[in-house]
């Protein structure tokens, strides 16, 4: 019997962010840090496929360019630095997909309290329709709702609940809600037409940047072709006129070949960065 106390304690203590005061000098073992959405930790799965992708890649673009054994090598070293730059486009990625998650919680959210339930069960609505939308509940909105949920259960105000993730997600939209859901919930507000307001706000937000997206699709698809294209029209030379290119393989066409490769990621890097739009 003590031990089920213990152990409910402890799931408690977790949910709500640490034991009890009078307990705080205790290491408390159970306790699992919730998700920060700030920082992408790649698996150690992604990071080896990284590396090993990248290095064949770059090993690859430079045998291209110098038919060396060698400086391939050298190059593919760079690979260590891949691993960085995957973290921040998998980070971009899912805090994009976060954002209008939220959005389409709020829409839910927003017609629960206008149908007069709760808070509490507008939260758990907007789950069960969140899972509607996405069966197989991979989803980290999903996961923080009901955490949500949960610290509601065990009795913990929502706003602090609301301000925790808001502080994890790092998102503009979601932090301008927890504020004004906070301040309404403590003044007396209008919960009602806050969530509706808010709801219509983000999503605006999202149209306009998905119209955008849309726009320049086609000139990032360019963008990549243009990336492309050096690389393989070398590898067509070296197919088709070998004679012709193996100038380039050997003394001074090494160092020819080693600006031209210096200019290629010059221009690869400017035409990321301007293809690079956020909203």
């Amino acid at each position: 019997m003590d031990g089920g106390k213990k152990g409910g304690r402890r799931v408690k203590e977790r949910i709500s962010g640490g034991p009890p005061r009078s307990n705080r000098q205790e290491p408390d073992r159970v306790n699992r840090p919730l998700t920060d959405y700030r920082v992408y930790v790649l698996s150690v799965r992604q990071k080896w496929s990284c590396l090993l992708l990248g290095g064949v890649g770059l090993f690859g673009i430079g045998f291209v360019f110098f038919h060396s054994v060698t400086i391939s090598m050298l190059l593919s070293g760079g690979t260590f630095f891949l691993p960085k730059h995957l973290s921040k486009y998998l980070l971009r990625r899912r805090r994009e997909k976060l954002g209008l998650h939220f959005k389409q919680a709020l829409y839910s959210l927003s017609s629960s309290l206008a149908a007069g339930r709760s808070v509490e069960n507008g939260f758990r609505e907007a789950i069960a329709d969140l899972k509607l939308l996405y069966p197989d509940g991979s989803n980290d909105l999903i996961a923080e709702l009901a955490i949500i949920c949960t610290r509601l259960e065990y009795g913990q105000p929502i706003e602090e609940a609301l301000q925790d993730f808001s502080r994890r997600a790092g998102i503009e939209d979601i932090s301008n809600f927890a504020d004004v859901f906070t301040t309404s919930k403590r003044t007396g507000g209008d919960l009602v037409e806050i969530v509706r307001r808010t709801s219509a706000i983000i999503s605006e937000k999202l149209e306009i940047s998905q119209e955008i997206a849309v726009m320049i699709a086609q000139k990032r698809f360019e963008a990549k072709a243009m990336l492309a294209a050096p690389v393989l029209f070398l590898m067509f030379m070296d197919l088709t006129s070998p004679d012709y290119m193996r100038p380039l393989h050997s003394g001074v066409g090494l160092l020819i070949s080693a600006v031209a490769l210096l200019i290629f990621v010059a221009c690869s890097w400017l035409i990321l960065k301007i293809m690079d739009i956020r909203i």
